[in-house]
């Protein structure tokens, strides 16, 4: 199966590329392709050829809990994901982290998304961990 692993970085780039790639491992080792996207740098990708898609943030703002205003743009912009199962996470943080996943959430399901799980990931062992327990068929 084909698997999307999208992240958003923000200010925390590197920390949500690692939970990125953790997470992109752990469901290579389930046996699926996985492609790793940096939805800031490759703006054109269409999810539409994924049987599942993972998406990753870091909150933006200290207390707000707030996701990256790029992307729900992005996501109207991937193509045909209306129906797809998926996965949502973000970085851990002292304060704000849920909140950060509600709104992840809400911006996945806004475009038709079928969210199966999501997770607030600490490290990329733990992100490995979850990657390679999903649920994906």
């Amino acid at each position: 199966m084909r698997v999307a692993v999208v992240f958003f970085g923000g200010t925390r780039r590197n920390t949500v590329a690692e939970l990125a790639r953790g997470v992109g491992e752990g469901i290579e080792r389930l046996g699926h392709h996985v492609e790793l996207i940096d939805a800031e740098r490759d703006t054109n990708h269409s999810l539409t050829p994924f049987q599942f898609v993972a998406i990753g943030t870091a909150s933006t703002s200290f207390f707000g809990g707030k996701i990256p205003t790029s992307l729900r743009e992005w996501l109207s912009q991937a193509g045909m994901v209306s129906g797809k199962k998926s996965f949502a996470f973000v970085a851990s943080s002292p304060t704000g982290s849920q909140k950060a996943l509600s709104r992840l959430m809400h911006a996945m399901e806004r475009e038709g998304l079928f969210i199966r799980f999501s997770d607030i990931l600490r490290s990329r062992n733990e992100a490995l961990l979850v990657g390679s327990r999903l649920k994906i068929e």
